[in-house]
């Protein structure tokens, strides 16, 4: 501000007001506090399989880094996802077992993704991927399939009361 504009009351430059975030719009730099923890949104995958969406923000903390996943359906989903050691490929089974749970087949398709932030190397790509439960559907296990490479995760539902959050930009 110049020192006409000070001494004689000049306008302000308009902030960009920042927008009331929840689950539904993450941004790249907010702050994600679950489970007594706090991380930070570094990374946004945004899936588009034919109209039907969902979207998973990678969450890195102090010590670990965790995926949030957000799918509208009839109701709001969430679930909290951890990067598993688990070799898979093509054709994927009905049946995995990982670490003592077998988990069934669910659903599977192709999306494309749109990323952001740390997964903005994936932007425009397309990703095979398959949903997996174990039999009380408390438990999860993701495959994706990103051209040649398989990566999985395993995970569990979460309730939107348990994150809160901190915008971290506009």
């Amino acid at each position: 501000m110049s020192l006409f504009k000070r001494l004689f009351g000049g306008k302000e430059p308009a902030r960009p007001e920042v927008e009331e975030r929840s689950v539904m719009n993450l941004k790249v730099k907010d702050i994600v506090t679950y489970d007594l923890q706090d991380y930070e949104v570094v990374g946004k995958l945004s899936y588009n399989d034919h109209g039907f969406k969902w979207t998973a923000y990678q969450l890195q903390g102090v010590q670990d880094v965790i995926w949030l996943s957000v799918e509208m359906d009839d109701e709001l989903e969430l679930g909290i996802y951890k990067k598993a050691t688990l070799k898979l490929q093509e054709p994927l089974p009905k049946e995995i077992e990982y670490e003592g749970t077998i988990y069934y087949l669910d659903e599977k398709g192709e999306a494309i993704v749109k990323g952001e932030g740390r997964s903005q190397n994936v932007d425009g790509v397309r990703c095979k991927y398959a949903e997996y439960y174990d039999e009380e559907d408390e438990k999860a296990l993701s495959v994706e399939i990103w051209g040649g490479d398989v990566e999985a995760s395993t995970g569990y539902s979460i309730e939107e009361y348990e994150i809160k959050i901190i915008a971290g930009s506009n």
